[in-house]
Protein backbone atom coordinates (compact mmCIF):
# COMPACT_ATOMS: atom_id res chain seq x y z
CA UNK A 1 0.00 0.00 0.00
CA UNK A 2 1.41 3.30 -1.23
CA UNK A 3 1.03 6.79 1.22
CA UNK A 4 -0.49 9.74 -0.02
CA UNK A 5 2.14 12.33 -0.50
CA UNK A 6 1.16 16.19 0.03
CA UNK A 7 4.02 17.61 -1.32
CA UNK A 8 5.29 21.67 -0.27
CA UNK A 9 2.82 24.14 -1.57
CA UNK A 10 4.16 27.00 0.36
CA UNK A 11 7.57 27.92 2.04
CA UNK A 12 8.43 30.67 4.81
CA UNK A 13 12.15 30.80 5.34
CA UNK A 14 14.27 32.76 8.56
CA UNK A 15 17.68 33.97 7.38
CA UNK A 16 18.51 35.54 11.00
CA UNK A 17 22.41 35.23 10.68
CA UNK A 18 24.96 37.31 8.59
CA UNK A 19 27.00 35.41 7.64
CA UNK A 20 27.99 34.73 3.72
CA UNK A 21 27.39 31.09 4.22
CA UNK A 22 23.82 31.26 6.19
CA UNK A 23 22.76 33.91 4.42
CA UNK A 24 23.42 31.89 0.84
CA UNK A 25 22.11 28.95 2.31
CA UNK A 26 19.00 30.69 2.73
CA UNK A 27 19.01 32.37 -0.82
CA UNK A 28 19.92 28.48 -2.41
CA UNK A 29 16.78 26.91 -0.50
CA UNK A 30 14.89 30.02 -1.44
CA UNK A 31 15.68 30.43 -5.11
CA UNK A 32 15.50 26.58 -4.91
CA UNK A 33 11.47 26.74 -3.99
CA UNK A 34 10.82 29.78 -6.20
CA UNK A 35 12.19 27.54 -9.42
CA UNK A 36 9.45 24.27 -8.06
CA UNK A 37 6.74 26.24 -8.16
CA UNK A 38 6.73 26.50 -4.83
CA UNK A 39 5.03 29.77 -3.42
CA UNK A 40 7.92 31.34 -1.36
CA UNK A 41 8.54 33.85 1.39
CA UNK A 42 11.65 35.15 2.96
CA UNK A 43 12.16 36.78 6.29
CA UNK A 44 15.76 38.68 7.13
CA UNK A 45 15.90 39.38 10.43
CA UNK A 46 18.69 40.47 12.82
CA UNK A 47 22.28 40.17 10.96
CA UNK A 48 20.45 38.26 8.80
CA UNK A 49 19.24 42.31 7.47
CA UNK A 50 22.70 42.55 6.05
CA UNK A 51 21.79 40.56 2.91
CA UNK A 52 19.30 42.94 2.02
CA UNK A 53 20.84 46.26 3.38
CA UNK A 54 22.23 48.18 0.27
CA UNK A 55 25.29 49.04 2.48
CA UNK A 56 25.92 45.70 3.83
CA UNK A 57 25.51 43.18 1.46
CA UNK A 58 28.25 43.20 -0.60
CA UNK A 59 30.34 43.05 2.50
CA UNK A 60 29.58 39.97 4.15
CA UNK A 61 31.72 37.67 5.49
CA UNK A 62 32.97 33.99 5.90
CA UNK A 63 32.88 33.26 10.30
CA UNK A 64 35.99 31.97 11.52
CA UNK A 65 36.20 31.87 15.21
CA UNK A 66 33.47 29.53 16.72
CA UNK A 67 32.78 27.65 13.62
CA UNK A 68 33.37 23.87 14.51
CA UNK A 69 32.58 23.02 10.72
CA UNK A 70 35.56 24.93 9.55
CA UNK A 71 37.86 22.82 7.24
CA UNK A 72 40.78 23.55 6.08
CA UNK A 73 42.42 22.56 2.45
CA UNK A 74 42.57 18.92 2.87
CA UNK A 75 39.75 18.48 5.07
CA UNK A 76 41.95 18.96 8.03
CA UNK A 77 39.47 20.70 11.02
CA UNK A 78 40.17 24.93 11.28
CA UNK A 79 42.22 25.55 14.12
CA UNK A 80 39.34 28.31 15.96
CA UNK A 81 42.49 30.70 17.47
CA UNK A 82 43.94 30.88 13.96
CA UNK A 83 40.30 32.79 13.13
CA UNK A 84 41.78 35.61 15.66
CA UNK A 85 44.78 36.97 13.74
CA UNK A 86 44.74 39.63 11.59
CA UNK A 87 43.57 39.29 8.06
CA UNK A 88 42.68 35.55 8.81
CA UNK A 89 39.11 36.02 8.83
CA UNK A 90 39.07 38.43 5.20
CA UNK A 91 41.29 35.51 3.54
CA UNK A 92 39.02 32.99 4.66
CA UNK A 93 36.03 34.70 3.26
CA UNK A 94 38.48 35.72 -0.04
CA UNK A 95 38.40 32.24 -0.93
CA UNK A 96 35.49 31.24 -0.16
CA UNK A 97 33.87 33.96 -2.73
CA UNK A 98 36.34 32.44 -5.23
CA UNK A 99 35.10 29.62 -4.76
CA UNK A 100 31.50 30.43 -5.11
CA UNK A 101 32.46 32.14 -7.97
CA UNK A 102 33.99 29.43 -9.58
CA UNK A 103 30.89 27.29 -8.90
CA UNK A 104 28.75 29.72 -10.89
CA UNK A 105 26.54 30.47 -7.78
CA UNK A 106 25.03 33.92 -8.01
CA UNK A 107 25.89 36.73 -5.65
CA UNK A 108 23.28 37.77 -2.62
CA UNK A 109 22.53 40.91 -5.23
CA UNK A 110 21.71 38.53 -8.39
CA UNK A 111 19.85 35.71 -5.86
CA UNK A 112 17.51 38.15 -4.09
CA UNK A 113 16.90 39.78 -8.01
CA UNK A 114 16.32 36.06 -9.33
CA UNK A 115 13.95 35.32 -5.92
CA UNK A 116 12.10 38.34 -6.72
CA UNK A 117 11.56 38.06 -10.62
CA UNK A 118 10.43 33.99 -9.55
CA UNK A 119 7.61 35.36 -7.49
CA UNK A 120 9.13 34.96 -4.22
CA UNK A 121 8.65 37.54 -1.16
CA UNK A 122 11.49 38.64 0.77
CA UNK A 123 10.29 40.66 3.74
CA UNK A 124 12.55 42.66 6.58
CA UNK A 125 11.86 42.16 10.25
CA UNK A 126 10.54 45.31 11.95
CA UNK A 127 12.11 44.92 15.12
CA UNK A 128 15.51 43.90 14.01
CA UNK A 129 15.00 47.35 11.53
CA UNK A 130 13.79 49.56 14.94
CA UNK A 131 17.23 48.12 16.72
CA UNK A 132 19.52 48.95 13.88
CA UNK A 133 17.90 52.42 13.21
CA UNK A 134 17.56 51.00 9.70
CA UNK A 135 14.63 52.10 7.26
CA UNK A 136 13.29 51.06 4.03
CA UNK A 137 15.23 52.97 1.71
CA UNK A 138 18.31 51.32 3.45
CA UNK A 139 17.07 47.87 1.95
CA UNK A 140 17.31 46.14 -1.51
CA UNK A 141 14.04 47.10 -4.14
CA UNK A 142 13.17 43.82 -4.18
CA UNK A 143 12.33 43.76 -0.27
CA UNK A 144 8.47 44.01 -0.15
CA UNK A 145 7.75 45.42 2.75
CA UNK A 146 8.93 45.07 6.54
CA UNK A 147 6.65 43.35 9.33
CA UNK A 148 6.25 42.36 12.81
CA UNK A 149 6.92 38.74 13.44
CA UNK A 150 3.16 38.47 13.71
CA UNK A 151 2.48 39.63 10.20
CA UNK A 152 4.94 37.31 9.14
CA UNK A 153 3.69 34.35 10.80
CA UNK A 154 -0.18 34.97 9.53
CA UNK A 155 1.76 34.24 6.03
CA UNK A 156 1.64 31.11 6.95
CA UNK A 157 -1.86 29.76 6.71
CA UNK A 158 -3.08 26.57 4.01
CA UNK A 159 -2.03 23.49 4.46
CA UNK A 160 1.57 21.57 3.62
CA UNK A 161 3.29 25.13 4.45
CA UNK A 162 6.55 24.76 6.46
CA UNK A 163 8.42 27.33 8.56
CA UNK A 164 12.66 26.87 8.21
CA UNK A 165 14.49 28.45 10.60
CA UNK A 166 18.10 28.71 8.40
Amino acid sequence: MSEKKYPLKKVLLICAKGTLEDVLATLVMANGAVMEGIETKVFFTFFGLDAITKKRMNKLHTETVGNPAMRMPGGLPFPTILGMLPGVEAGVSAMMKKQIEALDIPGVEEFLMMIDAGGGEIYACKLAMDMFKLTKDDLVDEVKGVLTVGEFYEMADGLQTQIIFT
